[in-house]
């Protein structure tokens, strides 16, 4: 429990170990075996759940006449609760739907015995139409069958850049409510995306292979936890996230409040985005591979492929540097590691620097929408490296002059020299 607890709070594997006690080799294949999901529940039991006592409260109530909605009223619960207790929950010995506390209670239990076993095992129609919806071959419009590249199941998520194998690979939410269209009238032919993910997961509930999580979108052989995937770098604090940016920029009523990102390429080469929030107007980073590129590598030495913290440390520096004090207001970044050193920055040019929440690329959309008009003139998979630091700047002054239909057609290079004259 106290493992899976801490795997819950985004904990990694061998921390998670320390706190439950176990070598940190343990905890590791734990969560290899459990498919990265708790074998046990890790949350109480919550008042969701009628109690005894209120069971015998509800047959007290029916008995003297009240009727469902006056009963939920009552008990503080919904009227679909109680309506779904005196269904599920009443006496049928006598031939009738009679309401008795001590009955509705022994069903309530029973029902919740655990193990129970996985709907996906003993309902085989309803497995076939999960596989076949997840694992189903490509087809031509014509029906003809599309074998795809052949692909070995290695146990888990191939890399980027390699072959995927080709599937219907419907999603378990896809899936899930499909059937309700396909089985209107059928309650035995429904199962939730959670039922799903668990029988791909966790093996010991042995409905579906574990190969078939290659057909999930994410092709991940284990489930990583939401908590691990939304953790924030250590250098981010509750200072200095986006929700303490001034409101003036998010409204763009005053220019000088800049979001950032990087571009990448070939061999870890990128190029560094600066982007006005109000004007649009774009300024790009030239980031070369730092002396000792090509030598070497020292271990836990900084990066030098140029998207380290430090080179990007000083072009924003270098950048910033060039532009009057009243277009220096803020700059909003995602937690990427290159912004480890943003206190430089700050310091230097009183540039203040807010974060966007993990995973939250639309935080910066200004940014996101330019880093897309930019990809027309650096396509992923090239190497950014061979551009010069002119190449990149005639690019900026490329995007700078084109009209905005944000700006009623004008330039960010025009809108940005109208807001300079009149604070002169």
């Amino acid at each position: 429990m106290r493992f899976w607890a801490a795997i819950a709070r985004g904990v990694s594997s061998e921390s998670a170990a320390v706190e439950a006690g176990v070598a940190a080799v343990i905890g590791v294949r734990w969560f290899r075996e459990g498919g990265g999901m708790p074998s046990v529940t890790v949350a109480p039991l919550s008042g969701r759940y009628l109690s005894f006592a209120e069971r015998e409260e509800i047959a007290l109530l029916r008995a003297r006449g009240y009727g469902v909605r006056e009963v939920a009223r009552r008990l503080d619960r919904a009227p679909s609760t109680i309506s779904r207790e005196l269904r599920r929950n009443a006496a049928t010995r006598g031939g009738g739907l009679a309401y008795r506390a001590s009955t509705a209670q022994w069903h309530a239990d029973r029902r919740g015995q655990r193990p129970k076993p996985a709907k996906l095992t003993v309902n085989a129609e309803l497995r076939r139409y999960v596989q076949d919806r997840l694992s189903g071959a490509v087809q031509h419009p014509d029906g003809v069958g599309v074998d795809g590249p052949e692909v070995i199941w290695i146990g888990r998520r191939r890399g980027r850049r390699k072959d995927r194998r080709w599937a219907t690979s419907w999603s378990p939410e896809q899936i899930s409510n499909r059937l309700r269209l396909d089985f209107p009238h059928d309650e035995s032919m429904r199962v939730s995306h959670e039922a799903i993910y668990r029988s791909l997961y966790v093996q010991g509930r042995g409905a579906l292979r574990r190969e078939l999580t290659a057909c999930l979108r994410t092709g991940r052989a284990l489930r990583v936890p939401r908590a691990r995937t939304r953790r924030g770098k250590h250098f981010v604090t509750d200072q200095i996230l986006i929700s303490e940016r001034p409101a003036e920029a998010e409204d763009r009523a005053v220019p000088g409040h800049w979001e950032g990102d990087l571009i990448l390429g070939l061999g870890s080469s990128a190029i560094g985005t600066l982007v006005e929030r109000t004007t649009r107007f774009t300024m790009l980073l030239h980031l070369p591979p730092m002396p000792g590129h090509n030598g070497p590598r020292v271990k836990n030495g900084p990066a030098l492929t140029g998207r380290g913290a430090e080179a990007v440390r000083d072009a924003i520096t270098e950048a910033i540097a060039t532009l009057p004090q009243q277009l220096r207001r803020s700059l909003t970044w995602d937690q990427g590691a290159e912004m480890a050193q943003h206190e430089r920055p700050r310091l230097d040019t009183g540039l203040q620097v807010y974060f966007c929440d993990p995973q939250s690329p639309w935080q910066r959309g200004t940014n996101e929408n330019t880093n897309g008009l930019l990809r027309q003139y650096f396509p992923k998979g090239t190497d950014l490296a061979r551009h010069s630091a002119g190449d990149l700047a005639a690019v900026a002054a490329t995007l700078n002059g084109r009209p905005r239909k944000t700006l009623d057609w004008r330039t960010p290079a025009e809108a940005l020299d109208e807001y300079l004259r009149r604070a002169a």
